[in-house]
C-alpha cells in the first residue's frame, strides 16, 4: 500500500486567500446620498425599486426621499390616454422619455364614473358627468382630493358649461381651476384657488374691445343664445348632411388649453376652448375679457379642429380634406390673422382622406401629441413643433393582444412627491 504523500507546506494546510475587495456599490452609499441617486431615476422605476430590498424600500417611504425627487427641476412628460376600453383597474400612460406604456392606478376613487378634463403640472382634474364633482390627483400616486363646490349658478347648472381649465398659481404646486360658462356672448367665470381652498366668482367677462365676429364672414351669427341656435347644416361632397355644431367626447367635451398672461399677476392665464359652434374662444382670466378668433376654413368646409399650447403659445390644429387627399396642419394665431406653423407629411395624413376621422390634441412643452381616430383609421402621432419632426407612436397592446385605439390624452410631468 502506497504511503500518503507529504504536502508541500510540511503537513500544514493553507489557508484560503481571500477573494480582492469588491468596489463600492449603491449598498455603500449613506442614505442621503442613496436617496439622490433614486430619485433622479425615471418615474417609471418608483413603481420597482420598492421592490428591489428592505432598504430601497424605506428609501421610497422617507420623506427624504421625496425632497430628493423635488429637487430634480423637471421630469419628461407623460401623456394620459382614453380609450372606451378604460376601466376602474388603471389608466394607461405613454412615457415621453423612455418611449414606453405604463399602467396607472384609477385616481378618483369613490368616483369610478369621472373622466379627466384638465391637467396642470402633476395634477389631473376629474370631473364626475352626472353631479359635476370635480377631483384633483396625482396619477402617478393615486392620491386625490375632492374640490369645493363650485359657487351656484353653476353648482346647479343654470349655465351651459363652456369649458373648464387648469394653470399654476406662483410659487410650489399651487394650482386654479377656471370654469367658463354661459352662452356666447354672455360669459362668466368661476375660479377655485388652491391656496385658500375657495372659489371666486361667479365674474362675468366682457368682450374683448376690437373684437367683432360679425366682422369676420365665415363666422356665424352670434344673436339668438348662441349654442344649438348657431348650428349650420350643409351638404358634404359624399351628399351626407353635416352639421358644424361642435360633438366632443366626454373628457374632451369641457377640454381647454393655457397660456401665461400678457397682464400682470401672479398666475394669471389666458384660456383657449373651442365653442360649440367650432370657433376658437380666448378667455383671459387677467383682464376679465374674452375674444373669438376668426376662423381659419370657411364653415361649410368638412374638417376636425382642436387647440392645443406648446410652449408659452397656444396653436389650433386641422384635419381638412382637399380634393383627394388629407392634411393636417398646425396654425397659430399672430398679428390679427392665423399662419401655419408645422404640418403632418403628406405620406402621412394621406391615409386619413376619406375616413371622417376626429382629431384630440395635446401638448406638453414643444411636443404635440394628436390622437386620430375613425372607423378605417387611428393612430396617435408626435410632433416637435419648432422642427416640425412627426413620428407615429408605438401601438399599446392589451392583455388580450389588441391594439387600443386612443381617443384623446392629457399631458402631466410624473412626480411622485407632490400631493393634493
Amino acid at each position: 500500500m502506497e504511503p500518503p504523500r507529504a504536502n508541500n507546506n510540511g503537513g500544514r494546510k493553507r489557508k484560503p486567500t481571500p477573494p480582492p475587495a469588491a468596489a463600492g456599490g449603491l449598498g455603500d452609499l449613506h442614505d442621503d446620498m442613496l436617496e439622490g441617486v433614486l430619485a433622479r431615476l425615471p418615474p417609471a422605476a418608483y413603481f420597482r425599486l420598492r421592490a428591489v430590498c428592505r432598504r430601497w424600500r424605506a428609501a421610497a417611504e422617507s420623506p427624504t426621499f421625496l425632497d430628493a425627487c423635488a429637487r430634480v427641476p423637471s421630469r419628461d412628460p407623460w401623456f394620459l390616454m382614453l380609450s372606451d376600453s378604460d376601466s376602474a383597474s388603471g389608466s394607461v400612460a405613454f412615457d415621453a422619455a423612455g418611449r414606453s406604456w405604463n399602467r396607472l392606478c384609477r385616481a378618483a376613487p369613490g368616483a369610478a364614473a369621472a373622466v379627466p378634463v384638465a391637467a396642470w403640472g402633476g395634477f389631473v382634474l376629474y370631473r364626475a358627468p352626472d353631479t359635476g364633482a370635480l377631483t384633483v390627483a396625482n396619477p402617478l400616486t393615486g392620491a386625490s382630493r375632492a374640490l369645493p363646490s363650485p359657487p351656484p349658478p353653476l353648482q346647479s347648472a343654470q349655465q351651459q358649461l363652456q369649458a373648464i381649465a387648469m394653470y399654476g398659481a406662483g410659487a410650489g404646486h399651487y394650482y386654479r381651476v377656471a370654469l367658463f360658462a354661459g352662452d356666447l356672448p354672455d360669459l362668466s367665470m368661476a375660479v377655485f384657488d388652491s391656496s385658500s381652498n375657495s372659489w371666486e366668482g361667479p365674474l362675468p367677462l366682457a368682450r374683448k374691445a376690437g373684437d367683432d365676429s360679425s366682422c369676420y364672414p365665415d363666422a356665424p351669427a352670434q344673436g339668438g343664445g348662441g349654442g344649438d341656435d348657431d348650428t349650420v347644416y350643409f351638404l358634404s361632397k359624399s351628399g351626407d348632411v353635416v352639421s358644424t355644431n361642435m360633438q366632443r367626447s366626454a373628457s374632451k367635451q369641457y377640454s381647454s388649453v393655457v397660456v401665461p398672461s400678457s397682464a400682470p399677476g401672479d398666475g394669471d392665464a389666458v384660456a383657449y376652448f373651442l365653442s360649440y359652434s367650432g370657433t376658437v374662444v380666448a378667455c383671459d382670466t387677467a383682464r376679465r375679457t374674452f375674444a373669438e378668433l376668426p376662423r381659419i376654413l370657411p364653415v361649410y368646409f368638412e374638417y376636425s379642429i382642436d387647440v392645443v399650447a406648446c410652449g408659452a403659445a397656444a396653436y389650433a390644429v386641422v384635419l381638412s380634406e382637399y380634393l383627394d387627399t388629407a392634411s393636417l396642419r398646425v396654425w397659430e394665431f399672430a398679428g390679427g390673422a392665423w399662419r401655419q406653423v408645422a404640418a403632418m407629411p403628406p405620406a402621412m395624413s394621406h391615409g386619413f382622406h376619406g375616413t371622417r376621422a376626429d382629431i384630440n390634441c395635446v401638448g406638453h412643452g414643444d411636443r404635440l401629441m394628436v390622437c386620430v381616430t375613425s372607423a378605417e383609421a387611428s393612430g396617435c402621432f408626435m410632433c416637435d413643433v419648432a422642427s416640425n419632426q412627426w413620428e407615429e407612436l408605438p401601438k399599446h397592446v392589451n392583455g388580450d393582444g389588441e391594439a387600443n385605439e386612443f381617443l384623446a390624452a392629457f399631458s402631466f410631468e410624473p412626480r411622485v412627491e407632490i400631493t393634493v
